[in-house]
C-alpha cells in the first residue's frame, strides 16, 4: 500500500545483502563444524598440526645446516685468504708489482706476502707441519688468525727471532708449550763436506693459536717471513695473500687480477682450495631439504583425504548449491578456500614456531646437556662442539612458499571432485 502524501516510504525490512564474495563465505563457513562431522573437523586439526610440525622441522635443519655452514667457513677463513697470488716457481718474479696491482684492485682490501714450507718439528716428538712466514704488520689485513691465539701474540715474529707459533694441537702433539724449543727440519739437502745434510734451525715457541680446524690446529706453524726465506734458501715471497670486500665475489676478482697480471702467475680463490668441503656441506643441505619436503608432502596428503571426507559429506549440500545457480567454477573455489585456509594456517604457525626454535636452538641444546649430563658434540670428536643455527630469511620464504604450492594442488582433486557433483543423483536419497 503507498504511503500517505507527505510521509515517508516505510522502509523494505529484506534480508541484508548476501556477503561477496559467495564461494570464500561457504568455504570459511564449512571450515565451522557442527556436531554430526566432529570426525572431520578433528582431521582439519590434525591436517594443521602436521604441515605446522613439518614446517618446522624444515626451518630448524635448514638453519643448522646453515649454521655448520656459517662456522666452517668462518673457521677456515680465519687461517687462509680469499684468494692467493703465487708464482710458477718456489718464489714469485717481481712480486711488488703484483703486490700493486693487487692493491690496486676496488675489491681488495688488504695484501700480505707470505712464504710456505714443508717441515718437520721435533720438540719431544716429530711431527711434519706447514710452515707459512708471514709479516706481523701486514697479516692482521688478510686473515685475523690473531684474535684465535691462545697464548702469547704475533708481535713476537720479529726478523732474526726464529721465534715460532703453534697450532694448538700441534703443541700438544710435540708435547711443548710457550717457552718451549722445537727444532724445524726442510728436507732441502744442502751441500757439505759430509755429503748433502738437511736444513736445520732451531725456534723458541712464543704463541699458540687455535682456530677450530685440524688441517690448521694440527697442521700450521707460523715464523716471521724473513726467518721462513733465509730458512727456504728463497729470493722472495711464495705468494701474496688477499683480503676481499665481498668472499663470494672472490672467482670475479680473481678473472680481473690474471688478466692484468699476465701468465707469470697464478691465482687460486678460497673456493677452489675448500671446494670439496662445501660442495659437500651444500649438497647434504639440498638433500635434507629435499628429504623435508617429502614429509610436507606427506602432511599435506592429510589435507587432500580431510578435502574428500568433506566433499562426501557434503553432497547434499552441494547439490542444493547447484539448483540455485551455483557453477561448477564456484563450487571448486568454496572447497578451495577451506584447504588453502588450512595450509596457511599451518604454514603460519609453522613458520613462526620454526623461526623461534631456530633462533633459540643453541640455548636449547645447552639446557638440555645442562640438564640431562649429556653433550651431543665431544670436542674429543668433532671441531664444532657447539650447534650452531643461523636463520636466513631467503630459506623460511622458500620453505612457505613450496609448502603452500603443496597445499594449492593438494585442494585442486577434491575440489573438481566437488564440482562434478550432480544435482539429481546427490538428492536422489534424500
Amino acid at each position: 500500500m503507498p504511503a500517505p502524501s507527505g510521509e515517508p516510504p516505510i522502509e523494505s525490512t529484506s534480508d541484508p545483502p548476501m556477503f561477496r564474495p559467495l564461494e570464500l563465505f561457504i568455504g570459511l563457513r564449512y571450515t565451522r563444524a557442527k556436531r554430526r562431522n566432529q570426525f572431520i573437523s578433528f582431521i582439519s586439526a590434525v591436517s594443521i598440526v602436521c604441515i605446522t610440525v613439518s614446517v618446522i622441522a624444515l626451518i630448524a635443519v635448514m638453519s643448522v645446516m646453515n649454521g655448520f655452514s656459517y662456522q666452517m667457513k668462518t673457521r677456515i677463513l680465519g687461517a687462509i685468504s680469499h684468494a692467493t697470488i703465487s708464482g710458477i716457481g718456489q718464489s714469485m718474479e717481481d712480486w711488488p708489482r703484483a703486490l700493486d696491482i693487487a692493491q690496486a684492485n676496488p675489491h681488495v682490501l688488504g695484501a700480505a706476502p707470505y712464504v710456505e714450507i714443508n717441515a718437520l718439528l721435533q720438540g719431544r716428538t716429530a711431527a711434519p707441519a706447514l710452515a707459512r712466514g708471514i709479516d706481523p704488520a701486514l697479516e692482521p689485513k688478510v686473515v685475523d688468525l690473531g684474535q684465535h691465539m691462545v697464548r702469547g701474540s704475533l708481535d713476537k715474529l720479529t726478523p732474526g727471532s726464529w721465534n715460532i707459533v703453534l697450532g694448538q694441537d700441534l703443541a700438544t702433539q710435540l708435547g711443548v708449550g710457550v717457552g718451549d724449543q722445537v727444532t724445524m727440519l726442510v728436507p732441502e739437502l744442502r751441500a757439505t763436506p759430509f755429503g748433502g745434510v738437511p736444513r736445520l734451525r732451531g725456534f723458541h715457541v712464543v704463541g699458540t693459536f687455535s682456530v677450530g680446524m685440524e688441517q690448521f690446529d694440527s697442521g700450521l706453524v707460523l715464523i716471521n717471513i724473513q726467518d721462513a726465506e733465509k730458512l727456504g734458501s728463497l729470493s722472495g715471497p711464495s705468494g701474496i695473500r688477499l683480503k676481499l670486500d665481498d668472499l663470494f665475489n672472490a672467482r670475479p676478482v680473481a678473472h680481473e687480477l690474471a688478466d692484468k697480471l699476465g701468465q707469470i702467475y697464478q691465482i687460486r680463490t678460497w673456493e677452489q682450495d675448500n671446494a670439496n668441503l662445501f660442495s659437500a656441506i651444500s649438497m647434504e643441505k639440498k638433500v635434507m631439504g629435499i628429504i623435508l619436503s617429502l614429509i610436507v608432502l606427506v602432511a599435506v596428503i592429510n589435507l587432500v583425504s580431510m578435502l574428500m571426507m568433506l566433499v562426501t559429506d557434503k553432497q547434499a549440500d552441494i547439490a542444493i548449491l547447484r539448483t540455485l545457480g551455483a557453477t561448477p567454477r564456484s563450487v571448486m573455489g568454496m572447497f578451495m578456500v577451506q584447504g588453502l585456509l588450512i595450509g596457511l594456517v599451518g604454514i603460519g604457525f609453522g613458520v613462526s614456531l620454526g623461526s623461534l626454535l631456530s633462533w633459540k636452538l643453541p640455548a636449547i641444546v645447552k639446557w638440555i646437556e645442562h640438564v640431562f649430563h649429556v653433550q651431543f658434540l665431544s670436542p674429543d670428536v668433532y671441531y664444532i662442539t657447539e650447534v650452531p643455527s643461523r636463520l636466513e630469511w631467503a630459506d623460511v620464504g622458500w620453505v612457505a612458499v613450496v609448502t603452500f604450492a603443496f597445499s594449492l594442488f593438494a585442494t585442486l582433486y577434491p575440489a573438481w571432485r566437488a564440482s562434478r557433483t550432480q544435482p539429481a543423483q546427490a538428492l536422489r536419497y534424500e
